[in-house]
């Protein structure tokens, strides 16, 4: 691939367009992480019948349908974090690649 200025300003563009859904999709992550820990409290105290232990409570905690469905959606804010961040991190490959480029322009001596 030839890179040219339009590929920098390319990837400028994608940052700066994406900024936001990338700020978005690492809070969403860090709070399905974060509750995923108080789902797991409130589902243990669903299923306290008092003659219960916290071993069969937090068994039946992880085996709940709203457990389950809040995996699946942290599995989905995850990838969607990480997409974004490669991406990201693509673009700014190209324009480090282009710096580097424009540098050795500069540099190269004439003969």
């Amino acid at each position: 691939m030839r890179l040219t200025e339009d590929h920098v300003d390319k990837a400028l563009d994608f940052l700066q367009d994406n900024a936001e859904a990338a700020a978005t999709a690492r809070a969403e992550r860090i709070y399905c992480q974060e509750y995923r820990k108080s789902l797991k409290s409130l589902l243990m105290k669903e299923h306290d019948t008092g003659k219960r232990s916290a071993a069969i409570q937090e068994r039946e905690a992880y085996a709940d349908d709203k457990y389950v469905a809040h995996l699946e959606a942290l599995k989905e804010a995850v990838f969607q974090d990480v997409r974004l961040q490669y991406l990201m991190e693509a673009k700014r490959a190209v324009i480090d690649a282009w710096q580097t480029k424009s540098a050795n322009e500069r540099n190269r001596v004439p003969f």
